[in-house]
């Protein structure tokens, strides 16, 4: 019975990141397709295929470590870890609204500064409760550390 519920737990986990990345996709579409037209891009930028196939393989890293850390034993930490977690996930949500429909280049980088150090402090505090947990958040850091670098490309061409 356990083991059915750790599969229950890990696909609610799972299922409901990858549903806030959806809505953040749907919510920026539009804007998202005028950006990949009309806006200087920085050397090294992926073509726009691969930030969705990108985006859905680290949020089911992030609703994998997070079900990791919701299923260890109940503790001070554990629910530091997954507040911790649920601001991250808003962060990384309004960031995508904040750079493609209001193409606030600079103030979204300065946004996605601090997304990057609450997933680091995420992986910090996820690595108390459930050291694989942590590992799994390492993919997440380096692409959005590579997404500064574009954001900042960005706003460097577009001013």
């Amino acid at each position: 019975m356990r083991e059915k519920s750790a599969w229950k737990t890990y696909l609610l986990w799972i299922v409901g990141v990858e549903a806030v990345g959806a809505l953040a996709g749907f919510l920026t579409r539009e804007a998202s397709q005028l950006y990949s037209e009309m806006i200087a891009k920085p050397p090294l930028s992926p073509p726009g295929i691969v930030f969705p196939i990108v985006w859905s393989i680290l949020y089911l890293l992030m609703g994998v470590g997070a079900a990791r850390v919701y299923l260890a034993p109940e503790s001070a930490e554990r629910t530091r870890s997954l507040r911790i977690f649920s601001v991250q996930l808003a962060f990384n949500a309004l960031w995508s609204i904040l750079f493609f429909n209001f193409q606030s280049f600079g103030f979204a980088l300065i946004w996605l500064v601090a997304l990057w150090a609450l997933i680091l402090w995420m992986i910090r505090s996820f690595r108390k409760v459930d050291p694989p947990a942590a590992w799994l958040q390492l993919p997440y850091l380096l692409w959005v550390t590579f997404a500064a670098y574009l954001n900042l490309g960005v706003w460097w061409l577009n001013r």
